[in-house]
């Protein structure tokens, strides 16, 4: 690491702070922080409440909808704090963090002559998920917003730039990203957030319409590449379970819109899948279907 990149004297002190206490304190401490979050938090957890609403209407009562908010806020604050606490750790140690599930639909892909794309939600703990493939199976390249502060982005790329993650950023990351395919370097794309209308295409997102980007069809179309679903969860908050889904072909024919509209729902549908298995694992405080109903969340 050079001069201008290492981290900040405050950053070493508050990890090396954090890591004394013992995790299931955190875990304890994390639970009343989101019920306090839940609490005053108005503007986010309106956001999450309108969000169950779409998603599960009355199939859900108000009680479970509010146990899944609070720990959609520990889940994020758990993934903030580990986040922190993995930045300088060896493989072992990440590794150690998680176990893998149908890893062989990664192995076999690649195995093959194929580019490799991931995609992913921001659900489990994300960040965890993506430097625990890094440490055991191959380097990847990350598509990834850059954050407002320059701080807390230094910090953040430190963490996500270990054991060969390429970090690319979410703007103009397309030239990026053809670069990473071609040198058969797999990819991995977040594509469970709402995009504008310039940006993205419709698909059926728990039986009503959003915006999905389309950049891992266009990719996929064009490069032959195999598409794996990951995603990681966690029953303790102490060991993530990262499982691989079985991979989406991308079924080619004459008419490349079809192909792409076609093969987004596909990613469009496995997300909403895995979301329904365990909702309390998804994000949902960011305004997933704002693009179709912005007045819901007003």
């Amino acid at each position: 690491m050079s001069e201008k990149d290492k981290l900040p004297l405050s950053f070493v002190f508050a990890q090396k702070l954090l890591s004394a206490i013992p995790k299931g304190i955190w875990i304890v401490v994390s639970k009343y922080l989101a019920k306090l979050a839940y609490m005053i938090d108005k503007e986010h957890t309106k956001t999450a409440k309108v969000n169950l609403d779409i998603a599960f209407g009355d199939s859900m009562d108000n009680e479970q909808k509010k146990e899944i908010i609070i720990r959609s806020y520990q889940n994020l604050f758990m993934t903030g704090l580990d986040t922190i606490l993995n930045q300088g750790k060896s493989r072992e140690e990440i590794l150690s963090k998680v176990e893998f599930k149908n890893e062989d639909f990664l192995q076999d892909a690649l195995e093959s002559a194929k580019p490799v794309i991931f995609i992913t939600a921001h659900y489990g703990n994300w960040e965890l998920g993506t430097l625990a493939i890094a440490a055991k199976f191959t380097p990847i390249s990350v598509v990834g917003r850059r954050l407002d502060s320059r701080y807390a982005d230094r910090i953040l790329r430190a963490t996500r730039e270990q054991f060969g993650i390429e970090m690319i950023d979410k703007s103009n990351a397309m030239r990026k990203m053809v670069q990473s395919l071609r040198a058969k370097r797999p990819l991995g794309v977040v594509v469970d957030q709402n995009t504008s209308t310039k940006e993205g295409i419709l698909v059926n997102f728990f039986g009503k319409e959003a915006r999905h980007t389309p950049s891992v069809s266009i990719l996929a179309r064009k490069f032959d590449a195999i598409v794996i679903p990951v995603y990681d969860y966690t029953d303790d908050f102490k060991k993530w379970t990262v499982e691989f889904y079985e991979p989406i072909i991308m079924q080619k024919s004459d008419d490349i819109n079809a192909d792409i509209e076609h093969f987004t729902q596909k990613q469009a549908d496995i997300t909403e899948k895995v979301i329904r298995k365990r909702p309390q694992e998804w994000l949902w405080l960011h305004k997933r279907w704002k693009n179709r109903y912005e007045e819901l969340y007003r």
